[in-house]
């Protein structure tokens, strides 16, 4: 109870941790001479405490009061250990104030920091009496907002650890040097104590080293049914194996280290392997987890499913080939309920079967066709009166039904009718045009054969594009620009059949138009494509301007395709028309003598025929006509067939020309025995003879 003390040369302490440790804290003396009190805390400990009576305790703290009462300083009652407190002795306590001479009574727990800073700021309230009136708040209360507090700075100093801590490889000492700036980190410190603060960052590293495990497990396990699937995909091999023998199973795979890896020390994720990212080898003993165990099983249970699954699809096609019920053509709903059962349906979603079922209709259908190709060839005389434009009327089409009609080759078709009339117009098609596109042997006709014999025995120098190309397909450019070239190849497509056929001297050819108007540079405008290889060209104009936009279009597309070291662009047969103003004015004599006079010229320079409105006969105000577009294409189909007569290239008199260099044996068609160039070629050569190749060589035929 004395209010000045004598503290000479004496060391602060703050707690009794610093007693023989006192290098190890700061040390701060205190002051010099006498140290005057200015106040009392009074504390009562109001927890239950071992072989101690707190009613003695409580009559103690009376006398010491009496004898802090006579200094006449400023006395708080503080009561400790509020948070093991027993509810008697609090009340006892406050009782024990209110008697005298209501002194303020402060509830504290040191322990959980609650109510100590009140304390002594209610004590110096008392002393200076111009501070503000501290509110004393009970001890239950302020642990409440205590809580709170410490959860709000929890909370904070989580997020500052979650955006600072990304590896779980980070060391405390170096993350809370780089923290101790955050107010965060300072905020909790002060509530919790440095070492709570350690805590939470230990806690948040083992959180990122499960979850960089988990990844890494995730990883092994989506890579596991792979592993599976590659060294053991036969069920037969594992189905009756343990799990022990089925990992020594697995150990004596070849490619068992290109899946797997065998660590010296188990658990994997117990290993320095859970880091090694770049290695996605699975760790061995992974296999004896739940989880891999379950994979294992699936594998299992998905080759027994295949199994099944194979053996239902066999048993289906099997069923298909025996049942009498399955004829061409006949569609799957009505085909169903013959062929399905309850098995079918447990394995095998029904899509599968339609589509197992399809594939077996189109090799039915297939034999069908063939079976009544040879029907057809079998009944040739009925196609001996058919007119030369092989078009049979429906008489004669209900004359070869009804003769055809008792064969079952021909009932196999029953419900494929149309196709069946098909073949038969297609076989009709076939007698009065027989070429090896038509032939119904398709690519086992003899023609074609023979083409692929002699192209695997002669080799041809100086290969054509045009060479290679197919004769009955002709591939026209149109170019002409406001309009021209679409409004021709609508006019010239209003003149073919329905699938784009046009009729030269009575046979059919296949004709593809290609209307260009733009900038023949762009890949859109281009005269060639990987998809259409132009057999020539036709350039319309109706005006000077036309005419420059041709002439300039041209030497355009022969740059390019100098450029690409193309000769057959470069060559292009081209041909040149004068063509109708749109709206169908008279452009006036001299207006047409200058542009038919221009056009002539510009024939000239290009190398390329010039077709003009007298030449057909025609007044100027009409579009080309028929006879001049089969004047055009005719022109074509002979370039195309010169071009597929020539072998070689060399020029007359030359020793490759002479001695036949590339065709001195041919072999003989029927019996494949080897004949002399003598014997054959020599009198063709003498017969026939040679003509100019394009490009203004010649050429051996």
């Amino acid at each position: 109870a004395a209010t000045k003390l004598a503290s000479a040369e004496k060391l602060m302490y703050f707690c009794t941790d610093q007693l023989g440790l006192e290098q190890d804290f700061e040390q701060k003396q205190m002051p010099d001479g006498k140290l005057p009190v200015d106040g009392f805390l009074l504390c009562v400990d109001v927890s239950r405490g071992m072989n101690r009576n707190f009613d003695e305790q409580l009559k103690f703290v009376s006398n010491l009061y009496n004898q802090l009462a006579k200094t006449k300083k400023p006395v708080v009652v503080v009561l400790t250990k509020c948070d093991e407190g027993v509810e008697r002795y609090i009340r006892d306590a406050h009782a024990f104030a209110l008697g005298k001479k209501n002194l303020q009574v402060v509830e504290t727990s040191a322990r959980s920091n609650v109510n100590v800073d009140l304390a002594f700021g209610t004590l110096v309230q008392l002393v200076d009496k111009s501070r503000g009136k501290a509110k004393i708040i009970p001890y239950f209360e302020a642990l409440k907002q205590q809580s709170q507090q410490i959860a709000a700075a929890k909370d904070k100093y989580e997020w500052l650890v979650g955006r600072i801590v990304k590896s779980h490889h980070e060391a405390w000492p170096n993350v809370s040097r780089k923290m101790q700036p955050a107010p965060e980190y300072q905020d909790y410190v002060y509530l919790e104590g440095t070492q709570k603060a350690k805590k939470l960052f230990l806690q948040h590293v083992q959180r990122l080293k499960q979850e960089h495990i988990e990844r890494r497990r995730k990883v092994y396990l989506a890579l596991l049914p792979q592993a599976l699937d590659a060294l053991v995909p036969d069920l037969d091999e594992i189905d009756r194996l343990s799990r022990a023998k089925a990992e020594k199973l697995l150990e004596a795979k070849p490619d068992f280290l290109k899946w797997f890896v065998v660590l010296e020390e188990t658990p994997w994720d117990a290993t320095s392997h859970v880091d090694d990212v770049d290695n996605e080898r699975i760790p061995f003993d992974l296999l004896e987890t739940p989880a891999a165990e379950q994979l294992y099983e699936a594998h299992l249970e998905k080759l027994r499913n295949e199994r099944k699954r194979a053996e239902m699809r066999r048993a289906f096609r099997e069923n298909l080939e025996s049942s009498p019920f399955v004829t061409p053509g006949k569609p799957w709903e009505e085909a169903r309920s013959f062929i399905m059962n309850e098995d079918f349906y447990l394995w095998l979603e029904e899509s599968v079967y339609m589509d197992i079922y399809g594939k077996h209709q189109k090799q039915l259908i297939d034999k069908a066709k063939e079976d009544f190709q040879e029907l057809l060839l079998e009944y040739s005389e009925l196609f001996y009166e058919l007119e030369l434009d092989a078009k049979p009327s429906k008489e004669k089409m209900g004359v070869i039904q009804e003769v055809l009609g008792e064969e079952q080759r021909f009932k196999a078709l029953q419900k494929l009718q149309a196709e069946r009339d098909a073949l038969v117009l297609k076989h009709i098609h076939f007698v009065y045009h027989p070429t090896k596109e038509t032939c119904p042997s398709c690519s086992a006709c003899v023609d074609a054969r023979v083409e692929q014999l002699l192209g695997s025995r002669f080799v041809r120098h100086h290969r054509n594009p045009l060479a290679d190309s197919n004769v009955d397909r002709i591939n026209l450019v149109i170019l002409g620009k406001d309009g021209l070239a679409r409004e021709l190849a609508n006019e010239i497509r209003a003149l073919c059949t329905n699938d784009d056929k046009y009729v030269i001297e009575g046979k059919m050819y296949e004709l593809a138009l290609r209307p260009i108007e733009g900038n023949v540079r762009l890949p859109v405008n281009a005269f060639q494509t990987p998809t259409f290889q132009p057999h020539g060209c036709l350039c319309l104009y109706n005006s000077k301007e036309s005419l420059s936009y041709v002439v300039e279009s041209i030497e355009k597309s022969r740059e390019s395709a100098a450029g690409r070291r193309d000769g057959h662009a470069a060559q292009l047969p081209l041909t040149l028309v004068l063509v109708n103003k749109r709206g169908g004015g008279d452009g006036g004599g001299e207006t047409l003598q200058s542009l038919i006079q221009q056009g002539q010229q510009i024939a000239s320079k290009l190398q390329c025929v010039f077709l003009d409105p007298a030449s057909a006969g025609i007044g100027y105000g009409r579009n080309i006509n028929e006879k001049q577009i089969g004047q055009v294409l005719k022109g074509l189909l002979d370039a195309k067939r010169n071009l597929n007569l020539v072998v070689g290239s060399s020029a007359p008199g030359s020793k490759d020309a002479a001695d036949g260099a590339d065709l001195r044996v041919v072999m003989c068609l029927m019996c494949g025995d080897p004949v002399s160039a003598d014997e054959v070629l020599l009198p063709i050569l003498q017969a026939q003879p040679c003509r100019p190749a394009p490009g203004g060589g010649a050429a051996v035929l």
